[in-house]
């Protein structure tokens, strides 16, 4: 019988700490005045965070807990913030973005900063500050000054929204359209939006007439509110000028308790910070030491000022002589590195002595996993999972509890999030933004037209209204003006990176509908080739393999970062496919480093526990060898034998592998291209994985055909394969997508640096000293000797090699071998690096003249560090930031900003879809790719397969097909609607042309009533109440929806009347349809209105008193309730 498990709420588990009887004497000792200097003795692991967090959630109070540096402050912080629910709870970073001698300030760090003094304007707020001696260093505006320059603003208040506007001048603020950075307002009608210092969202105030209506909170992306607020504060930014005058310490009620974890050190590191010497690289580097300084407080400055308020200290011993001394019992969580049979023991023996055991982890699932490993041993141990995890697992004698954390039990890295990456994603949204929206002179394509130039929003009058539309510039200046209801055959013309301008198509020729056609007829062949090759996989024959063992659980379980649900999910299909009887053919596309690998592990896991043989091929000599030991460390502890073969081993050797492999000896077998040659004989392959596909020549791929008919098949490619390709080739094969990135990868550090050899020097000593090894890419390959040159010149005995595409590639694989065996300590090249090798060693990459590189580039090499459970470093060298083009400075930003890896799956996916569709579909494609730009050639293709699904291969599809029910829809294939009815956003309500491009192109793609709703929403939100034209032009989409739905080919409001234009096929099986039934009874109930016509053989309906979109949806509705005849 199972015992219902239930997981306790990490509140609870608090309450029981807090009655902890040295918490209580705690408590005690701060309630009388006596003790200034408190040593709470003993504590272990995270014992410190639930002390505090138990005294706060007791007596609240205020507290500033200083720990040693930024990487255990922010965990302590991340643990409050666990255990409390994060009310009250701040983190005080420094303003710098690496250190202060670099002199480049974090805006969002400085919202951080502003946020705390800003709450301690209130004298009786109970709080807890969390942070490190940089922080402390570094001076703060007084309170007296902040009060000054702080505008208070509450819901109800008497104040009109020019008189913000003006004291945001004066703030210094800066008036924009649409607000993404701190320090920018932006005024429509009788919203304002601000993004204040003091708050890591936005606000959005609503004006009634000159009163407060509403305060909202809005997130950047989206710009969509998130709560509602009754009063708030807007404070400038702070640090510019001399205003920075006084310590954090001179701002704190004087009851604040200072909690260290080492004074002494503390002290240390600001004398320390005080002495350096600043590096003058850029416009914002600090000039000399002086004017350093005037931001810095020195070490017994801060000393002095500390000693004033009552001392917590919880390290390993008090500074100065402690007045009173509290012990506690703890000891940390046992490191048991993945080893079952040592938890097992350790947690029986825990359990005999009466401890109770809790497993913290922020994930419900890792939970069950231990339990279930638990199970499969036979193991009775009584456990209670917590909801919420906490960094260091400890056990406390007095309670008799363990709190042990489920990444501790498994090794995985563990990782504090802190508020400032909320108010950096502004950057990077806008620069997507800007990718995707239309400004003058971009390439357009319009799908029945060609390749245009966009020529801006232009308002036309059409019978007297005012309308807007696009305008597009062909050749010869031919112009065609786009309504507004046409925008989705518009797409951004996304062709191949070389940034060579696409030929302007020429009107009225019928080369562009040519270049189509052939386009479709070259991608049908292809796509046949996959539905036939599907089908016959369809009715194969293969191995079905037996459910998970507890080996397999185990495996599962120790992977050292948490799964992502993309990755769950793949996991979950390939063993679904692998047991059952059919063979599988799977596809797994992810981005380097989002975990396929580990994917293909537990696969090839599975068919060794059923003893079957597994191959996996891969394209290079390194990627073999890499693969090698990936597997070997990953099943070190299973029974299971891994070998591989390529050119880097010795004929001997290979020998020995393929008589062993025949007899069946060897489990697993990775290797290039050798795998499928003649001698290679297996005794009894059961699953076969290929890497990077996309790599691999045609004969090879016919000698797997030979080798798989009948077993399992699983690809990976790292080329992102676009979404609407996958819906494309859905029926033609079985696709995984793993788009979300690991959770707690180590966020990769990056700085924008001008070039400067003092830098470099820097950064590869570090590197170097930790043991770490270095990419330095420079792209041409004329300089990269001098490059050498320099680096030898600056770091003299680091090992140091060059590689580039113009070696042999026997060179220049043993020199990249020779790399991740750790025989140099810095590898210089030009962007190779990007294909495939995997260097957990090398954790700094160098990029020279960085903004020559596209976003997804420089996305791609940044990804290949920070691989293992260290701290990456990613230097952009460029020239000074004022001498680049506005796109490449954004560009820069935008990476420098985003640190975490997958952040820029968005920005890459534009470049790699165009890659992705390329090698998906063969190389010719490519071509057509450029002619016809990215989105046309997609919904070609999409039209492509449908046709292919409905005439050639009905059959094999007609299950799907049976289950529709009879609509119009299906006889056309998009409705058109003309009006002269005033349409339109006014540009009062929504400034800006691009912005309203982008609105009235996502208002067009939609279909469902729910997006339209949605939408609705979205535009009272952001610019306040819709006006009478703007919803005419929304309810345009719920008719042309309609209109389809009931077979209507175009629809024309004019002059008062409904024009309806109807197939113009007569023989159409339309006009045997109930939708066609529908219409005639429509016309029969309302004869007046009504007026059938056919001209030249167009039929037509011709309705009268239509005045507005509303009536014309009206009758819409009234059409689709008739009965069917």
């Amino acid at each position: 019988m199972r015992k219902e498990h239930i997981t306790l709420e990490v509140q609870d588990l608090l309450k029981q700490y807090a009655a902890h009887p040295q918490v209580a004497a705690l408590n005690t000792l701060l309630k009388s005045e006596t003790s200034r200097n408190i040593f709470l003795k003993g504590l272990n692991g995270s014992g410190a965070a639930m002390t505090i967090a138990s005294l706060f959630s007791k007596r609240r109070g205020s507290y500033v807990c200083v720990l040693n540096d930024l990487e255990e402050a922010g965990y302590f912080y991340h643990d409050l913030v666990q255990l409390t629910g994060g009310d009250g709870i701040y983190f005080f970073p420094s303003a710098y973005r690496r250190a202060i001698k670099y002199g480049h300030v974090d805006p969002a760090n400085e919202i951080l900063r502003t946020e705390v003094l800003s709450t301690l304007q209130d004298p009786d707020i109970p709080f807890v500050i969390v942070t490190y001696p940089d922080a402390l260093a570094e001076k703060v505006i007084s309170r007296e000054v902040l009060k000054e320059n702080t505008l208070k603003i509450s819901v109800g208040e008497k104040l009109d929204n020019m008189f913000v506007s003006d004291v945001l001048d004066e703030y210094g603020f800066e008036q924009v359209d649409y607000v993404y950075e701190p320090g920018q307002y932006a005024l429509r009608g009788s919203i304002l939006d601000v993004f204040s210092f003091s708050y890591e969202f936005p606000y959005r105030i609503d004006f009634f007439g000159n009163e407060v209506e509403t305060i909202r909170s809005f997130d950047v992306e989206t710009q969509l509110s998130k709560e509602k607020l009754d009063s708030i504060y807007i404070v400038p930014e702070m640090t510019r000028g001399n205003r920075t005058n006084s310590s954090l310490l001179d701002s704190l009620p004087p009851a604040t308790l200072l909690a260290f974890k080492d004074l002494a050190w503390v002290k240390e590191r600001i004398g320390s910070i005080w002495n350096e010497e600043p590096v003058v690289g850029d416009e914002d580097s600090f000039a000399d030491a002086e004017q350093m300084r005037a931001k810095l407080v020195t070490g017994e400055d801060f000393l002095h000022a500390a000693l004033g308020f009552r001392r917590l200290h919880f390290g390993a011993r008090p500074t100065g002589t402690a007045d009173a001394t509290l012990t506690f019992a703890t000891e940390v969580q046992p490191i048991y590195h993945k080893n079952f049979d040592l938890v097992s023991e350790s947690f029986h023996k825990y359990i005999e002595d009466g401890y109770t055991l809790y497993i913290l982890s922020d994930v419900e699932k890792q939970a069950a996993r231990i339990r279930a490993i638990f199970e499969d041993r036979g193991d009775d141990l009584p456990f209670t999972s917590v909801n919420k995890t906490i960094h260091e697992g400890f056990a406390d004698e007095t309670l008799r509890i363990c709190l042990f954390t489920d990444h501790q039990l498994f090794d995985r890295f563990h990782k504090f999030n802190l508020k400032s990456d909320k108010a950096r994603s502004g950057k990077l949204s806008l620069s997507l933004k800007e990718l995707n929206q239309f400004t003058t002179g971009d390439y357009i394509v319009h799908i029945d037209h060609g390749v245009g130039q966009f020529g801006g929003l232009v308002r036309t009058e059409v019978n007297g209204k005012m309308q807007e539309a696009i305008k597009l510039i062909y050749q010869n200046n031919d112009i065609i003006f786009v309504s507004i209801h046409s925008l989705h055959k518009l797409s951004k013309y996304k062709g191949k990176d070389s940034g060579e301008p696409p030929k302007l198509s020429k009107l009225g020729t019928g080369a562009w509908e040519k270049m189509k056609e052939r386009t479709k007829s070259k991608v049908k062949d292809i796509a046949r080739d996959l539905i036939l090759l599907y089908s016959k996989r369809k009715q194969e024959k293969g191995f079905a393999y037996s459910p998970d063992s507890f080996m397999q659980h185990e495996l599962e379980a120790s992977f050292i970062y948490e799964d992502t649900p993309d990755q769950m999910k793949a996991t979950a299909d390939v063993k679904t496919d692998m047991e059952n009887d059919r063979p599988m053919d799977r596809l797994i596309c992810g981005d380097v480093g989002f975990g396929k690998t580990e994917v293909a592990i537990r696969a090839a896991f599975k068919a060794v526990a059923d003893n079957k043989q597994v191959a996996v091929l891969v394209p290079t000599t390194v990627l073999a060898f890499q693969h090698y030991q990936t597997f070997s460390e990953r099943l070190k502890d299973f029974p299971c034998r891994i070998e591989y073969i390529s050119r880097a081993r010795t004929a001997k050797d290979i020998k020995e592998i393929l008589k062993d492999l025949k007899e069946g000896q060897v489990n697993i077998i990775i290797g290039t291209h050798r795998i499928v040659g003649k001698d290679v004989k297996f005794k009894d392959l059961g699953l076969l994985i290929i890497d990077e596909e996309q790599k691999f020549g045609v004969s090879v791929k016919e000698k797997l055909r030979q080798l798989k008919a009948n077993v399992d098949t699983l690809t990976m490619t790292a080329t992102p394969i676009p979404r609407t390709l996958q819906f494309s080739l859905m029926g033609a094969r079985d696709l995984s997508s793993i788009t979300t990135p690991p959770p707690n990868r180590y966020p990769v550090q990056t700085e924008v640096e001008r070039f400067n050899p003092d830098i470099i020097r820097e950064a590869i000593n570090f590197e170097m000293s930790r043991n770490g090894q270095v990419f330095f890419i420079n792209n041409r390959i004329q300089n990269i000797y001098e490059m050498e040159a320099l680096v030898r010149r600056e770091v003299p005995d680091a090992r140091i090699a060059v590689g580039h595409g113009q070696m042999e590639p026997e060179k220049l694989e043993k020199i990249i071998l020779d790399f991740v065996n750790y025989e140099y300590d810095v590898l210089i090249a030009t962007s190779i690096v990007e294909s495939g090798i995997d260097v957990p060693n090398a954790n700094t990459i160098i990029i020279n003249n960085a903004q020559q590189f596209g976003l997804s580039d420089l996305h791609q090499l940044r990804g290949r560090v920070g691989r293992s459970n260290r701290k990456a470093f990613c230097y952009l060298l460029s020239p000074p930031l004022s001498s680049l083009t506005q796109e490449a400075r954004r560009r820069l930003q935008a990476i420098e900003n985003f640190s975490e890896l997958g952040s820029g799956i968005h920005i890459a996916m534009q470049d790699l879809d165009i890659r992705g569709a390329g090698n998906m579909l063969g190389a010719e494609q490519s071509g057509f790719i450029a002619d016809l730009g990215y989105e046309t050639y997609q919904k070609i293709l999409e039209e492509a397969v449908d046709e292919l699904k409905a005439e050639e291969f009905a059959d094999l599809y007609s299950d799907a097909t049976e289950k529709r029910p009879d609509t119009g829809s299906e006889y056309v294939r998009e409705t058109y609607i003309e009006s002269d009815l005033e349409l339109m956003f006014p540009p009062t309500y929504i400034p800006n042309d691009s912005e309203r491009v982008s609105l009235y192109r996502e208002l067009d793609k939609m279909e469902e009533e729910r997006d339209i709703l949605a939408f609705t929403e979205r535009l009272k939100d952001r610019f306040g109440k819709v006006p009478k034209e703007g919803k005419e032009l929304i309810r345009i989409v719920r008719l042309r929806r309609m209109a389809k739905q009931l077979g209507m080919e175009k629809v024309v409001l004019k002059k008062g009347q409904m024009n309806i234009f109807l197939v113009a096929n007569p023989d159409s099986p339309y006009y045997q349809s109930e939708a066609f039934d529908k219409l005639l009874g429509f016309i029969q109930k309302h004869p007046r209105e009504c007026n059938l016509r056919e001209q030249n053989g167009k039929r037509s309906i011709v309705i009268k008193n239509v005045p507005t979109v509303e009536a014309a949806c009206g009758y819409m509705e009234e059409i689709e309730k008739v009965p069917a005849l």
